[in-house]
């Protein structure tokens, strides 16, 4: 461990300390879903890069196209110089994500970006000024997107924050369910957002609802149905603009390119990033051709959105996606780890709650069966625990108690298998199995 240690030792005394260290880590190289440290040790990766690498790490198109477009163009700045790459793309996104009859797109560099150019074009769309977030909710660390995030810990002594964002609990069954059915428990929190508009804020001011339809950074809760079915009709019913955040949700993560093809539900806006291109900083926001249309010239863009090579890296892991039907892959992740993670809460009474859609699966960490009590640090243990033994493993939740998967969708059975022989190895070592 002489070289990880001598790293992380150099990252302390040059990086600030308050940029997170998520797993006690180090990486030189990657392939597939394995991590090479700097002492040269395999590590199986469940993290992958927080949900970048669905179709994992390297994948040799990718490599390609980045090397080939390097040399070719790497940079002039789309709004100084107009290049096919970008067109291919944003037509290649409205063919996996249409937005209604005509749909348009504007790429970024990143999932935060995204959300901050949404909240822009669905001010300037309505001519409204509020926005409804959730609790639970994370959509990054820029100003506007950190006020819509609700983990406290990511905002301290960041304020004042952006004005006109309300928030409303997001309909989590897991501590709120009360016994209802997934239907009646939707339509009591729906019932809510209607009486929310009473007291809060009017519906005709509200220019945007923002929501995941699987909450990413705040543990994996998964949107009821009918919650977001009713949503939509909501939105359509006041003139609200209805945007989804697919940033860690999307790319074959739930086996299905967007989490929102689940409900049967097209958003007016999406925001996009992380798997869309393998590691490269890139995003996207993709919405109704009427709505993105909406905007002043100038008030959105930026020097670097769409970088050519960025885009041909995006185009080339949209194409090995494609290639490897990265969905069937999401799906089959999912079922092993769902069911695993099912087989391990009759064991261990520390997991409080598993869920997930697809390949997103997170398991609860409580004390006693209490949702009310969190267990973070039995969490940290598990995640220290795991990477002793080769595993790379991260949390989530507001209170970050949550074990949440996010490994490359193209991992061998058999790695991933003994990957969760490991995190079920922990749970053994560290709590009282049944």
């Amino acid at each position: 461990m002489d070289n990880s240690n001598h790293l992380l030792a150099r990252r302390k005394k040059f990086v600030p300390n308050a940029i997170g260290i998520f797993n006690p880590s180090t990486a030189v190289s990657a392939k597939g879903s394995v991590i090479t440290d700097a002492d040269g040790r395999a590590m199986i990766d469940f993290a992958g890069g927080i949900g970048v690498v669905n179709a994992g790490h390297c994948p040799p198109p990718v490599v390609e196209a980045i090397a080939r477009q390097a040399a070719t163009l790497i940079h002039c700045s789309f709004n100084v110089a107009t290049y096919d790459l970008y067109m291919q793309l944003a037509e290649k996104l409205v063919s996996l994500f249409p937005h209604g009859n005509h749909t348009k797109v504007m790429l970024t560099n990143s999932g935060a970006e995204s959300i901050e150019n949404a909240i822009k074009i669905a001010r300037q769309a309505t001519g409204r000024q509020a926005i409804i977030c959730y609790e639970g909710a994370f959509h990054g660390r820029t100003m506007m997107a950190m006020t819509l995030t609700s983990k406290v810990g990511y905002k301290l002594g960041c304020g004042p924050f952006a004005p006109e964002v309300y928030r409303i609990p997001f309909p989590d069954a897991y501590r709120h369910g009360g016994g209802l059915t997934p239907d009646e428990f939707s339509g009591a929190h729906l019932r809510e957002l209607e009486d929310f508009f009473r007291k809060q804020v009017p519906a005709g001011e509200v220019a945007a609802i923002i929501i995941e339809p699987v909450q990413g950074e705040g543990g994996f809760h998964v949107v009821p149905r009918k919650y977001l079915s009713g949503l939509r009709e909501i939105c359509d019913r006041y003139g609200i603009i209805l945007i989804l955040d697919e940033v860690q949700s999307g790319f074959g993560r739930t086996g299905k390119w967007a989490a929102y093809q689940h409900y049967d539900v097209t958003p007016d806006l999406s925001t996009w990033a992380k798997s869309m291109g393998s590691g490269m900083p890139i995003g996207a926001v993709i919405g109704r051709a009427a709505i993105m249309d909406s905007c002043k010239p100038s008030t959105i863009g930026g020097t670097y959105p769409g970088n050519p090579v960025c885009c041909a890296a995006s185009l080339a892991t949209l194409e090995y996606m494609e290639q490897i039907d990265i969905n069937t892959l999401g799906a089959r992740v999912g079922q092993i780890v769902r069911e695993r993670f099912d087989r391990m809460k009759q064991r261990f009474p520390a997991i409080g709650d598993v869920r997930g859609l697809g390949a997103m699966m997170a398991f609860e960490l409580v004390k006693d069966g209490d949702p009310f009590q969190p267990d973070a640090d039995l969490c940290k243990r598990l995640i220290a625990w795991c990477a002793d033994r080769g595993l790379i493993l991260i949390n989530a939740g507001v209170n970050g108690n949550v074990i949440r998967i996010l490994s490359p969708l193209v991992i061998a059975e058999e790695l991933l298998v003994s990957g969760l022989d490991i995190i079920e190895q922990g749970l053994e070592k560290l709590t009282t199995a049944i």
